[in-house]
């Protein structure tokens, strides 16, 4: 028996839009990335993809696409699990720049280091930064010591793998068709999972706004078959790849 997995990185964020880097911050969708959202349901429902569970982050920008993606649907009622660990990397001291002029200032193979490489984290936010998560509501019943004040994706594998087994793994065992609506680099982490990409490899993966990405599982959790991450996008294959390569070339 195989279970469907459904990833679908948010639509497009205002700070996407202003090229910043965005982070935790909680950038709400732009028009585009509404309809975007939407359109995601209406691939979703063409390929005949039913969610019955709904994962997502806290942040606004996925809760809000996956909102419009089932709402295209007419699947609102599925139930909702939320959690931090779904949330985008944290990029430290560069939440809230523009990529064009960090590149400028720190050149282009630091803030690609910063960017892409597995292992290397952004310089990390002071305790007392505005920015700093301990501030955000959200997050008041976390412990102290979880907070990220920045990582690098090596930092999200970790964060999220607990997630992975012990929230959506579950789902997926009892026969649901689970969608996670989440982040690019949260994503990246799963994806990094599921096909045993390697360290060096990952920085080579894009994914675009609002396509969902479909995984036919084993019982074991892995994939039933070896694919590109193109051939598992639903919708327009072309215009997904397209809005990859747009994401590779972003400046920073």
């Amino acid at each position: 028996m195989s279970s469907t997995l459904i990833l679908l990185r948010h639509g497009q964020s205002t700070w996407n839009l202003e090229n910043l880097f965005t982070g935790w911050y909680d950038a709400d969708l732009t028009e585009q990335g509404r309809t975007e959202a939407s359109a995601a349901g209406g691939a979703m429902t063409a390929a005949e993809v039913a969610p019955t569970v709904l994962h997502t982050s806290m942040q606004t920008r996925a809760i809000r696409t996956a909102n419009l993606a089932l709402d295209a649907m007419g699947r609102l009622w599925v139930p909702v699990r939320r959690s931090w660990r779904l949330n985008e990397r944290h990029y430290g001291a560069l939440q809230g720049l523009d990529k064009k002029q960090t590149t400028e200032k720190y050149g282009k193979d630091q803030v690609f280091e910063w960017r892409r490489s597995y292992d290397t984290p952004p310089p990390a936010l002071e305790l007392d930064d505005e920015r700093h998560p301990r501030f955000d509501a959200r997050y008041a019943s976390l412990p102290a010591d979880v907070l990220p004040a920045s990582e690098c994706l090596a930092d999200v594998v970790d964060r999220m793998l607990p997630y992975w087994y012990d929230g959506i793994v579950p789902d997926l065992a009892n026969g649901h068709t689970v969608l996670v609506v989440a982040h690019g680099n949260s994503l990246r982490a799963l994806i990094k999972h599921l096909d045993g990409i390697s360290d060096a490899d990952i920085a080579e993966v894009n994914l675009p706004t609002g396509v969902p990405i479909r995984y036919e599982l084993t019982d074991a959790m892995t994939p039933a078959q070896s694919l590109p991450l193109t051939d598992r996008y639903l919708g327009d294959a072309e215009a997904a790849r397209a809005a990859a390569e747009a994401v590779a070339k972003q400046a920073g």
